[in-house]
């Protein structure tokens, strides 16, 4: 996992009095929504391991880009949890953008650790933003780089866990969601905190849209759908409006003022068939590339043991290397069948050989 940064006096003092409803006052999740939370069944839970698929369009149509959540259940340090991980990639303006989130959940939503990245490649430069939270010693620890062109901004705050009670985040959202329409209805007064662009505590409330008819793949459904607004210290709120299947599928998904839709293209078959495979970016699954790291030092180390328990390899590889560069030969595989048959001599003989590999 990702190193877990010294906290300095600047980060630590960003926890208290930033981003609340009033002076010196932190905002605050609302009873119902931590009731919420804190009533998520397993069984709920169970129900929202599924895939999604959405493609991104114009509002004339044009397809721009897709949109892709997978949820599963993982173990990450010997801890049960749920995996998310969302991908979002597409053209706006002829720049290529997209977002990559990757969240390692409790089964009440609490986040165990989460890495964010959002991109634009503009012509002549690019904007890439990476925000990646963890909890340590009863702290959420957040790092965010941002880089414009090759100026690079870096940011570290932490949080007490115990004021993030209620906290959604980019990842758990996508989740929240899920279980609040395997209810059909969005209980009232459901705020809950998060975090803006500048790292500050604000807060995110929901509300219920109802039902509606929804055209899908030439099918007429009906969809629940429900509302998130995300509010800002210094900017204005940002809406966003989702719509769900009765299974729990994301059917469309929109940002209020944006002519941009995500939109379900078929229905999904039972059992779950039909989705294009999404492709493995397995440098932004947080667990593979600590598997993987793992995993190189233990070959390194494995490797430097060996050779130091044998000291004739390297010498006889330097005294090939030199032997080769010194003679050029055009044909090196020759060269070397030349050089090391000498060797053969020191084989075992050939019978043995054979015995040993049966």
């Amino acid at each position: 996992m990702t190193d877990v940064p010294q906290e300095d006096e600047t980060s630590a003092g960003a926890v208290a009095g930033i981003g609340g409803p009033g002076p010196g006052e932190d905002p605050k999740a609302s009873d119902e929504a931590i009731a919420f939370m804190s009533s998520i069944e397993p069984a709920g839970m169970l129900k929202c391991v599924f895939p999604d698929s959405l493609v991104t369009a114009s509002e004339c149509g044009r397809e721009l880009g897709k949109f892709s959540v997978t949820v599963e259940f993982a173990c990450r340090l010997q801890q049960p949890c749920i995996l998310l991980h969302a991908q979002s990639q597409g053209v706006i303006d002829d720049a290529p953008c997209g977002t990559t989130v990757t969240a390692y959940l409790s089964t009440n939503l609490e986040v165990l650790e989460e890495d964010y990245r959002e991109y634009v490649k503009l012509e002549g430069h690019g904007l890439e933003k990476r925000c990646h939270m963890v909890q340590h010693k009863g702290k959420l620890v957040i790092n965010k780089v941002t880089t414009v062109g090759e100026e690079v901004t870096k940011e570290s705050v932490s949080y007490p866990t115990s004021v993030l009670r209620g906290l959604v985040t980019e990842g758990s959202i996508l989740l929240l969601m899920r279980l609040i329409n395997l209810r059909k209805k969005v209980p009232e007064h459901m705020t809950f905190i998060s975090f803006d662009q500048r790292l500050n505590m604000i807060q995110t409330t929901f509300s219920e849209l109802g039902l509606k008819q929804l055209d899908v793949g030439g099918e007429t459904v009906e969809v629940f759908g429900m509302e998130r607004t995300v509010h800002s210290v210094e900017d204005s709120p940002t809406t966003w409006q989702c719509y769900f299947l009765d299974d729990g599928h994301l059917a469309s998904r929109v940002q209020v003022g944006s002519p941009v839709t995500m939109r379900l293209l078929r229905l999904p078959s039972q059992p779950e068939q039909g989705f294009e495979k999404i492709p493995l970016v397995w440098e932004d699954d947080m667990q593979m590339h600590s598997q993987f790291l793992d995993r190189k030092d233990e070959l390194k180390a494995d490797h430097t043991s060996y050779l130091k328990q044998n000291p004739d390899i390297r010498a006889l590889i330097s005294d090939f290397l030199q032997f080769l560069l010194l003679r050029k030969p055009d044909d090196v595989f020759q060269f070397a069948r030349d050089y090391f048959l000498p060797f053969a001599s020191h084989r075992p003989p050939e019978s043995t050989l054979k015995a040993s590999s049966l």
